[in-house]
């Protein structure tokens, strides 16, 4: 038995840094002391989600990967807790900005970083005005706790991205977010079960456990506000929820998986031994030719 107990965080972020970093360790320990030990926090939790508005001022939050003071911080944190934490954060490097995660194993080591591979741009969410394309390829890194793979947020709605880390070796996918209302001109809907269906699909297509960080709160923007709309879960190798939380609520949820009975799943079901990636070169183009 190989087992690891998986926990998936949400809280309302305001501009008080200090206060958002203190209250993620706040639930970091909560959750720690309930028996967690890879703890996923949601998409830069140290500020509101900036990417609202298009403001020059927005680049000051951005700090590099070398010397950070926030991953330093929580590197110190999983260190004494004994848990893998994942951290998101704005990353400056020379002239250029990455939406990144810095992965921190249990004993405190920085094991690398990790660049966000799809920006999206849109009505409340326009990232490509901060972010330039990740150039580290999609990771995954071999854990105290588990070989682990990593998305952020828009990278949860591509197949592609969970099955590359699939076949990398992950044995856990992680997805920090920050998702919820559209603004105008989008026209309304609520895309939390389209959200949630596309990761369980990437849960059950890979047979491995999936885990997304959402967060709550309603934030205001220079035009407008978005309302995040929390719902955090955690899915089995199946696609099922295993565990989930409310749209407002703030907390954590947890499950445990044996890895070893997952691997056993996922070698009975063939997915990955009869797979004919000479059929796929589509996949390696733009318009499928």
């Amino acid at each position: 038995m190989r087992t690891v107990n998986t926990a998936a965080v949400q809280f309302a972020c305001s501009w008080d840094k200090r206060a958002n970093v203190d209250k993620a360790k706040e639930l970091v320990r909560a959750a720690a002391a309930k028996g967690a030990n890879v703890i996923l926090l949601q998409e830069f939790f140290e500020t509101p989600y900036f990417c609202q508005d298009q403001s020059a001022d927005h680049f000051a939050l951005a700090a590099p990967f070398e010397g950070n003071a926030l991953i330093a911080e929580m590197a110190e944190l999983a260190k004494a807790l004994n848990v893998v934490l994942p951290i998101s954060f704005f990353e400056k490097a020379g002239h250029t900005h990455f939406n990144s995660l810095a992965m921190i194993d249990a004993g405190g080591e920085v094991l690398g970083l990790y660049r966000k591979s799809h920006i999206p741009d849109g009505p409340g969410y326009q990232e490509k005005y901060y972010f330039t394309p990740g150039d580290t390829g999609l990771r995954v890194w071999r854990t105290r706790f588990g070989v682990l793979g990593v998305g952020i947020c828009w990278d949860q709605w591509f197949p592609e991205a969970a099955r590359a880390m699939a076949l990398q070796g992950a044995e856990v996918l992680l997805y920090p977010t920050a998702i919820g209302s559209e603004p105008p001109p989008a026209p309304p809907v609520d895309s939390r079960d389209h959200w949630r269906r596309v990761m369980q699909g990437h849960a059950a297509a890979n047979c491995m456990p999936l885990v997304a960080s959402n967060r709550i709160g309603v934030e205001k923007g220079q035009a407008g506000e978005l309302a995040f709309y929390g719902s955090s879960f955690i899915a089995d190798a199946t696609g099922a929820i295993a565990a989930e939380l409310g749209r407002s609520d703030e907390g954590f949820v947890l499950a445990s998986f044996d890895l070893e009975e997952v691997a056993k799943l996922r070698a009975s079901w063939g997915l990955f031994r009869d797979r004919r990636p000479e059929l796929y070169g589509a996949l390696t183009s733009y318009d499928g030719r």
